[in-house]
């Protein structure tokens, strides 16, 4: 783990909002490099909620920082307890669906991590290394076990 990841987020719970954008048989996710090279972590796009914002501000500025989107926000779809010391996330995941907006890979205010946006089919997402996936997609197995997720899992 980088030591900037564990400085800025570690020892310390961390509430994430996520939105799960399907196009068509494809899903919206961000890369986001390491600060060690040749790293990578494929996830949906969103994150940390902040004093005072609603969940739904969040995701909205999430997507918005991050992929260039305006969003609207559907039904919850399931939450996650990520704990390895010394991170510890709870991540809410919601449908979303684009309403406007090009695609662009944006910025990360916090961390300049943030390498590409893009919506890619299961097999090209599911063919990366398990290593550079987001618990969640280990969890499903592919796009149908992830469309069927609900309730709260620890990955």
């Amino acid at each position: 783990m980088d030591s900037e990841i564990a400085t800025m987020y570690g020892k310390k719970v961390r509430v994430r909002v996520c939105g799960l954008c399907w196009r068509g048989d494809s899903l919206l996710v961000a890369n986001h490099r390491s600060l060690t090279p040749g790293q990578e972590f494929w996830a949906p796009p969103g994150g940390g909620l902040e004093f005072g914002e609603s969940v739904e501000e969040t995701l909205r500025r999430e997507f918005r920082e991050e992929t260039n989107l305006e969003i609207t926000i559907g039904r919850f779809l399931f939450g996650c307890e990520f704990i390895q010391d010394p991170l510890h996330a709870i991540e809410l995941f919601f449908d979303v669906t684009h309403t406007r907006g090009e695609l662009k890979k944006g910025d990360d205010p916090e961390l300049p991590i943030l390498a590409d946006v893009q919506f890619l089919s299961e097999r090209e997402l599911m063919t990366k290394p398990t290593a550079h996936l987001h618990g969640i997609f280990k969890l499903a197995g592919d796009f149908n076990g992830l469309k069927s997720l609900n309730g709260f899992y620890r990955i």
